[in-house]
């Protein structure tokens, strides 16, 4: 079992949840059930997968998890981009947070190789 304040992608996924969270406080209320809901799930499924693989017995279960994980990212970094070309939100506003969903997937994909079965 690993603790997750010592998992510095956990912390960066946990930034980014909640940067998305405040991001997506300011989309239509139309988009409610639509793509602000959506947004949201991926953002929280990417630190919450890594937590419940850490919790895991396995190094194997754990890397399962973090494959979910890195899935939630890519969807993560779709619909933050689909925000944008939908004029949701400004550029200025989504770009740093593309760019820290790209370090997640860096860093988890690291984390992945390091725990060879």
């Amino acid at each position: 079992m690993h603790n997750l304040n010592d998992l510095k992608v956990w912390i960066k996924a946990m930034d980014i949840a909640k940067k998305t969270y405040q991001l997506s406080a300011n989309f239509p209320a139309e988009e409610k059930f639509g793509l602000t809901s959506q947004i949201r799930r991926s953002a929280v499924s990417v630190p919450s997968n890594i937590a419940e693989g850490a919790g895991r017995n396995t190094k194997g279960e754990f890397k399962n998890f973090l494959g979910i994980a890195s899935g939630s990212s890519y969807e993560l970094y779709t619909q933050l981009l689909l925000s944008y070309r939908l004029n949701l939100v400004d550029e200025e506003k989504v770009a740093p947070i593309l760019s820290e969903v790209i370090e997640v997937q860096k860093m988890n994909y690291a984390l992945i190789k390091s725990l060879a079965v």
